[in-house]
Formats: C-alpha cells, structure tokens, sequence
C-alpha cells in the first residue's frame, strides 16, 4: 500500500493542481454533454440554411454511433499508452470536429464532421472518469465523481437554453464554434498541471477485436435509432442490422478469448460488483433519457408548456440528482460504504417512474414536479456509484476500460430506452387517437405520434383534446415499461457485496484482503503521481 499513501498525500500536498485539473475535467465533461443538447435547438435554423432536410436525423446519430462506438476503444488506449496523452488527444479531434462542423457548406459535410466530433467525444467521458480513477483514491472518488453527475444535469437545463439563445444572437455555426474557447482552456490546464505516469505496453492494438465491437455497437444503435421510425421493427433493413450486430458481438467475444491485449478484457465480467454496476448503468441510461425525451413532450402537449419552460420544467428532476448525487459522494467518501444508495435509489427510481406513468389530462404542474423529484432522487443516488463501484472492483491496470465499459453500458442503455419506450409511446398514441378522432385521428398520427406546439395549435378542440389523452395515454405506457424495468435495477442493487473503499483517514485494507471480499483478483495499488 506504499504506492497508494504516498498518491494520497501528493495529492493533499497539492490541492490547488488538483483543483485546476478537476476544473478542466468538468469543462471537458460538459463539452461531451452539452454538445448535443445545443446543436438540437440550432437544428432547424441549420436545416433552413443548409437544406437537406432528409438527412436530419444524421446529424445526430452520427454523432451518437462514433461516441459509443469509440468509448471502449479510448479506454483501452488510456490503459496502454498513457491517460493524459489519449485524453488530450480526444480533446483535439473533438476541437477539430467541432471547428470543421462550424465551417460545414452542406450537409453531407456537417454529418462527416460531426462523426469526428463524436469521436473525440468517447474520449472526453472515458478520459474524465478514468484521470478521477488515477488521481483520486477511491475513498474520496465519491464526492468528485457527483460534480460531474452535477454537470450532467447542469447541461441537460442549460443546453436548450444555451443554444436557442446562440442561435438567436450570433448564428448557429457558433453553436460548434463556443466549444473551441472552452476546451482551449482544458487542454492547457490539463498539459500544464496533470501529472500521470507514463505508460508503455509492447502488445499491440486488438485491431480485430476494435472493429468487431465497433460493428457490433454500431448496429445497435442504428437499430434502436431507426427501429419503428425510418424502418419498420420487421423489415428486412432492421433484420439485416441485428444479424450483423449480432454476428460482430459473437465475433468479437471469441477474440476476446484469444487475443494477447484485448480492447474489453472479459475477466473484468467475472467480478460480480462489476457485473452488477453495468446492469444498473444500463437501466439508469434507459430510464433517464427516456424520462428526459417524454416528460417535455407531456409538459408542451397536454400541461401547454412551451418548448423552453418545457426545458425548465424539468428542473425538479435535475435539481433532486443533483443534490443527491452531492450528498451520495460525500456521504461515500466521509464513511467509506455504498450499498444503500442502489438499493435506495433503485427503489426511487422505480416508484417515481410509477407516480409519472399516473399522469393524465388533469394533472398539475406542481404534481408532476414532484413525481419528477421523487425520480431526481432515485436517479441521483445511481449516477455516479456505479462508476465508483465498477472503477473500485478491477486492477489499477485496467481502469480506463472499467470507465468506458461503464459509460458503454449506460450509453447502449438510452439508446435501448429512447427506442423501446418510444416505440410503446407511439404505439399507444396512434391507437388512441384513432379510437378518439377516427380517420382524422389516424391522419394526423401517421407520420409521428409527435406534433409539434404550432401543428397542435391548428387541430380543432377535439380533435386537440383527443390528441392530449392520447399522449396521456402514451406516457402512461412509456413510464410504467421504465417502472417494470427499473426493478430489475433493484434485484441488482441487492446483490451488490460491500467492500469498504480505502482512502485517507480511513484504516486500509491490504489489497489481497479488498479483493477476496470483492471475489476479485487483487488490485494494484493506485500509481504514483509525478
């Protein structure tokens, strides 16, 4: 444990670097977040000057596929080359992707660029909660890792709001271009004051092993992406796209059995607390954007909200993960113990989904601000213990791809959420609404079960009434799949087997005695900082 004291100290030797570093983290933090949420509301100002309306959606599931296709490729990269240089390379591609996408002349330039965006992107989440791993014992992980759950839900209020008011007042390629000052400023602070371990593996990139997964999480999420929208669940493109996503997974596994420096080392899965956090991870991605897609739409379809107090409205939510995911870290680092905030929060998450899936015509605001603060809660207390817990139950070695695995799994989980939560939604809507309105009903929802305020403002009375029980009717399908799901969060969270985090001020624990109570192989002690 001489490694791991002496980290400790440096560290409290040091705490104004520290600071500065985690300052820079944040912003690299917020950069990846609040990215999407900001070229959303710029989208149709760019669609107005670039034309190529039909390949909208690009935009953004460009972006999205290279974020989730490179987050375990960046996380191994740490692992075997160094933490700083692959998180500073990350944050170059995303400065370039973000420069090239203010620039873009069309639109099939502005989708290459974005994909360049995404991939930096995958680094600055992976790269984040991976330095935080390295530079922080694992007793004081808690309290930092809820900052950057606090900047989670500080982008997802500021970024509609953010970009709309861009937009308005210097144009939309500034909505790329506002990245570059920012992550200036993080790349300095970060080559200046960090100070990592250089690291050096002879093996060579599972190059094998990086396309496969790459094929793999690609296919995914163009499934669960276009599934029931651009194409039918059953047609022959979706087929397609799950027999070579599935093909490339179990491609991909086999490699991973064989190869000498594999990109997702499967050893990590034999670790039941590791095992256990990316199940929570993925239903924590699934039920949290989903809430964050249907609850504006309930807020602006049936509350008659606007799209920006829409935005606003969800601060209960936002503002109840915030405070909890602050209290659970340093709860955390101040005791040392974790399990009660999964099962706590499972618990929450599950009851708050419940309370949101009552919701109908009548409810008010103020009754669903709390049902949504009930969630708040509930999700708050999972954000950032997963990763705490998953970073804390593999080697030293191995920290980057624990980080990307964990972010991978939380990822692929909103993408499954958005999907099949989406699909139920609009499934229940369209049969709603030709209950209710007949044909016209069918006429109005065969495109999208979603219309926006100025289509809604123009239907007559009933027709609008009709439309307002039918997304009441849809929520309530939606929120009550998320309830059911979110159990099984819970028999997880049960499961978890406690091991008390080292750190200073605490007693430690020999490393061999960590990993037996962990069912873990021991765990390398924490690098010295230089």
């Amino acid at each position: 444990m001489a490694d791991n004291t002496e980290a400790v100290v440096q560290t409290e030797k040091q705490p104004r670097s520290v600071r500065v570093v985690l300052l820079a983290l944040m912003i690299a933090m917020l950069l990846a977040m609040l990215d999407n949420m900001i070229v959303g509301t710029a989208m149709p100002t760019i669609v107005g000057e670039l034309g190529g309306l039909e390949h909208l959606s690009w935009v953004v599931t460009a972006y999205t596929l290279a974020t989730a296709a490179s987050t375990p490729i960046w996380g191994k990269l740490g692992d075997m080359y160094g933490r700083k240089g692959a998180f500073m390379t990350s944050i170059v591609i995303f400065l370039l992707g973000s420069a090239l996408s203010g620039m873009a002349q069309d639109m099939g330039q502005l989708i290459g660029f974005r994909a360049i965006q995404g991939l930096g992107a995958g680094g600055l989440m992976v790269g984040v909660m991976a330095i935080i791993g390295d530079l922080i014992p694992p007793r004081e992980r808690g309290k930092y890792q809820g900052m950057m759950a606090g900047i989670m839900a500080l982008a997802m209020i500021a970024g509609p709001l953010v970009g709309g008011s861009i937009t308005d007042h210097w144009g939309w390629r500034w909505s790329f271009y506002i990245n570059l000052p920012l992550g200036i400023v993080a790349l300095l602070a970060v080559s200046a004051v960090l100070h990592l371990p250089k690291k050096r593996v002879d093996a060579k990139i599972d190059y094998l092993g990086a396309g496969l997964l790459t094929i793999g999480i690609s296919s995914i999420v163009l499934v669960t992406t276009w599934g029931g929208s651009e194409y039918a669940w059953g047609s022959a493109r979706i087929m397609e796209l799950i027999g070579i996503g599935v093909a490339a997974l179990v491609g991909f596994v086999f490699v991973q059995t064989k190869a000498a420096s594999p990109i997702l080392p499967l050893h990590i899965f034999r670790n039941r607390n590791f095992t256990l956090m990316s199940v929570i991870g993925f239903i924590t991605g699934f039920v949290m954007f989903g809430a964050v897609l249907f609850l504006p739409l309930y807020q602006q379809s049936v509350q008659g909200a606007s799209a920006t107090n829409s935005g606003l409205l969800l601060l209960p939510m936002l503002g109840a993960m915030l405070v909890t995911s602050m209290v659970a870290g340093r709860v955390t680092t101040s005791s040392g113990r974790y399990k009660a905030f999964p099962v706590v929060g499972s618990v929450l998450m599950s009851v708050g989904l419940f309370l949101l899936s009552q919701m109908d015509t009548g409810t008010s605001r103020l009754t669903s601000g709390l049902y949504m603060a009930v969630l708040g809660l509930g999700m708050g207390c999972l954000m950032q213990i997963t990763m705490l817990v998953a970073q804390n139950s593999v080697e030293m070695k191995d920290m980057g791809v624990a980080s990307s695995s964990t972010t991978l799994f939380r990822t692929l989980g909103s993408s499954f959420g958005v999907a099949i939560m989406g699909a139920l939604f609009n499934h229940r809507v369209q049969d709603v609404m030709a209950a209710r309105a007949g044909a016209l009903g069918s006429k109005m929802t065969e495109q999208s079960a979603q219309l926006d305020a100025a289509s809604l403002a123009k239907l007559p009375a009933a027709a609008r009434e009709a439309y307002q029980v039918a997304v009441s009717s849809g929520t309530h399908s939606a929120f009550l799949l998320g309830s059911v799901v979110a159990v099984a969060a819970l028999v997880a969270a049960v499961f978890v087997k406690e091991v008390p985090l080292r750190g200073a001020g605490a007693p430690a624990k020999s490393a061999e005695a960590d990993a037996a109570a962990n069912d873990a192989p021991p765990k390398e002690t924490l690098a010295e900082t230089v």
